[in-house]
């Protein structure tokens, strides 16, 4: 609770501040003390949850700023603008996709197309 401080430091403190302030006076101080130490807490975390709440409202303001910067964006650019006026090939259509798979057996069945031609 006191960090460093022990019972014996403590029980020092307290001999001390009844030395000082006498055994009438000693229970009005201490709820003082008490009372000090409350509104420090309380007002500690007011201002924490004050910070928090900047803290949180500055992220929501910034994914604001790139939900609107989205939209805003460059256009996308063509893929084929830079190829030394070369054609470029089209796209292709869905007849033209062979799954991985169909790919490897197209190819063998080609090779053996070849073999069949050269074989005549």
């Amino acid at each position: 609770m006191f960090g460093s401080i022990g019972v014996p430091e403590l029980l020092i403190i307290l001999a001390i501040a009844l030395l000082i302030f006498g055994p009438k006076k000693l229970p009005e101080v201490g709820r003082s003390i008490g009372k000090a130490l409350r509104e420090f807490r309380k007002t500690s975390d007011e201002i924490k949850g004050k910070i928090e709440d900047e803290i949180q409202a500055e992220e929501f303001k910034e994914i604001q700023r790139d939900i609107d910067n989205i939209g805003k964006s460059e256009p996308r650019k063509d893929p084929y603008q830079n190829l030394d006026n070369k054609d470029p090939e089209p796209p292709l259509q869905d007849e033209d996709y062979i799954p991985p798979k169909d790919k490897e057996s197209k190819q063998n069945n080609k090779q053996e197309i070849k073999r069949d031609e050269e074989g005549k």
